[in-house]
């Protein structure tokens, strides 16, 4: 599973012009899960996601996480985070899960973030969605449950 987590003074998602999810302070979280992406991997996102130290202390650090500031989230599907540029120049999408694997898993995400207390906004999964966002920073990371392995 591959996540790009953004802070954010906000963010939204659309879908037909009509808003989906919107938040405030917080982090936009945009979620490719893998073909061989199991509960292991879902439980690394919940627990990395939510606890996070990327927003600042009142020493200007970054030692508070998402929790510890009250923000939201908006969680976004995005299987593209899987493509494979190696090879010629159109992406290659073998290694991303099929959508019925990949929208169970990233329900599981979402359920495991709100269950930790977090408001947590979602686009809609499958749909082209307009994702806007003011990046806080900026602050921009990459997670990867398959590394920590």
């Amino acid at each position: 599973m591959k996540a790009v987590i953004q802070r954010v003074t906000r963010a939204s998602v659309e879908v037909d012009g009509q808003p989906i999810g919107t938040i405030g302070a917080g982090m936009l979280v945009l979620l490719g899960v893998a073909r061989e992406d199991s509960e292991s991997d879902v439980r690394y996102m919940i627990e990395k996601i939510s606890a996070l130290r990327i927003f600042s202390d009142q020493a200007g650090k970054m030692n508070l996480s998402v929790t510890e500031i009250g923000g939201a989230l908006l969680v976004v599907s995005q299987f593209t985070l899987l493509g494979d540029t190696g090879k010629g120049r159109r992406p290659g999408f073998d290694k991303a899960a099929p959508p019925d694997q990949a929208q169970a898993l990233y329900a599981r995400v979402i359920d495991g973030l709100k269950g930790h207390g977090l408001r947590t906004e979602t686009g809609v999964f499958g749909a082209h969605m307009n994702v806007s966002l003011e990046n806080d920073g900026p602050v921009t990371l990459i997670l990867d449950s398959r590394a920590s392995v």
